[in-house]
Formats: structure tokens, sequence, C-alpha cells
């Protein structure tokens, strides 16, 4: 029997990290991200196109978190209409190093050429662009 919810896209995702601060500065630098303070107590996301990443410090009170949060667990891949060898251009310019790419890989709806590296926590990400 088919399922009576359907999703359409995701939201926000969370990363667990040991420093927001240098999470925030990583994402802006690199990837053009912006800080979001929001809620009360303030907590830290970054914002993106109509997406966000929240960032959840290793240790904090929040009642709904992840059973084993961990810095550097993440793998996911953003989509850019930059493209991949001028991404990479900007992240030898930022002296991030690049694990590997460009290279063709399969995305959620079609063919990509991407880049792989590491953000500061060490979570693997992908970015990418339709090929």
């Amino acid at each position: 029997m088919p399922s009576p919810v359907t999703i359409d896209r995701l939201d926000h995702i969370v990363l667990t990290v040991a420093d927001i601060d240098a999470a925030c500065a990583f994402y802006g630098r690199v990837l053009g991200m912006e800080k979001i303070v929001f809620g009360s107590p303030a907590r830290v996301a970054l914002g993106f196109g109509q997406q966000k990443i929240n960032l959840h410090p290793i240790v904090n009170d929040y009642d709904t978190k992840a059973i084993k949060p961990t810095p550097g667990s993440a793998d996911f891949c953003l989509i850019t209409d930059v493209p991949v060898d001028d991404v990479i251009k900007h992240l030898i310019a930022c002296e991030v190093e690049i694990i590997e790419g460009p290279i063709a890989k399969s995305g959620a709806m079609g063919p990509l050429n991407s880049v792989y590296f590491r953000d500061p926590d060490g979570n693997l990400l992908e970015v990418s662009n339709y090929v």
C-alpha cells in the first residue's frame, strides 16, 4: 500500500560540530553560506538557497537530537551552478584539500560532475553540477 505521506524536499539537516565558529567560517569562506542565528536560547545555522544546515555543538542540552551525535559523521552532496572546474580552483585558493574530482557520479536527478573534500570536522562534502 502506498504511503499517504509524500516528501517534496529537504528543509534542513543538522551537523554536530566541534566548533561552531570554525564551521561558520569554513562554510562561509568556501561555500558562500550565510550564518543565521535563531531561537531562544540562540542557535546557529548556515543558510543557502531555500535550505539550511543547523549546527549543534558536540555538547548540548537540546531535547531532540541524534542518539549518537558525532562531528565528522556526515557525507552529503550540494548542487551548484558554478562549473566544478571553477569550484576546484576556488578550493585550491582556499587551501582546501581535494579528496577526489572532478569525477562522474550519479545524483537524484541524473549524472553529476563532482568534487569531494572535507570540512573542519571531517564531514565529507560533494559539490556537483548536473551534466
